[in-house]
């Protein structure tokens, strides 16, 4: 999903994009910034281990998102939100913070990423990976879509992952505005 998704910002030319991580609880990891370089350094930091608190805090995310870009006067906001939508943790309702989402103009893209049952989860001590049962819940992922205006998606590998960004890419295409100016010089005397 990491390489995904600096794929995808490489591709985006003006936009400012920031990055929010979530697990038990969420933060802004990179404010909303037009330096991809930076956005791909913080990229390769995000790690199992960066939030203390276990579970997943879709609300809290959501909320994390709503302060970023909140205020924005920039014609298209939009979030594309990465979960297993197995949302089980943090103080806000994933429903109620999409639709708080939705007030302030945010479009809200929503995908799935992975399967459910035995996945790996981090590495142990001797690098092997750690299994952990997983769950997903398709339906909270959908409605938030749906409210937020965007298109839910599931994937189960890169490739699939790859064509999801590809899509989004294509639905977000900004206008980018050009300013020209013309150099006039005068060749006779006043």
């Amino acid at each position: 999903a990491k390489i995904v998704a600096k794929k995808f910002i490489s591709g985006r030319k003006q936009d400012r994009i920031g990055l929010v991580v979530f697990s038990g609880d969420a933060f802004s990891l990179a404010p909303l910034t037009t330096d991809y370089e930076l956005l791909n350094k913080y990229f390769e930091e995000v790690n199992f281990d960066m939030i203390e608190n276990k579970g997943t805090a879709i609300g809290s995310a959501l909320g994390v998102v709503i302060n970023r870009m909140g205020e924005s006067e920039t014609k298209s906001k939009v979030a594309i939100l990465l979960s297993d939508g197995d949302s089980n943790a943090g103080n806000i309702d994933p429903i109620t913070a999409a639709e708080l989402a939705a007030a302030y103009g945010i479009k809200i893209y929503t995908i799935i990423v992975g399967r459910e049952g035995m996945v790996p989860y981090g590495k142990d001590f001797f690098g092997r990976p750690n299994m952990i049962e997983n769950t997903v819940n398709e339906t909270t992922m959908r409605k938030i879509a749906d409210i937020g205006g965007g298109i839910f998606f599931r994937v189960q590998d890169e490739e699939a992952l790859q064509q999801v960004f590809n899509q989004i890419n294509e639905f977000e295409k900004a206008e980018i505005k050009e300013t020209r100016y013309k150099d006039t010089s005068d060749y006779y005397q006043h």
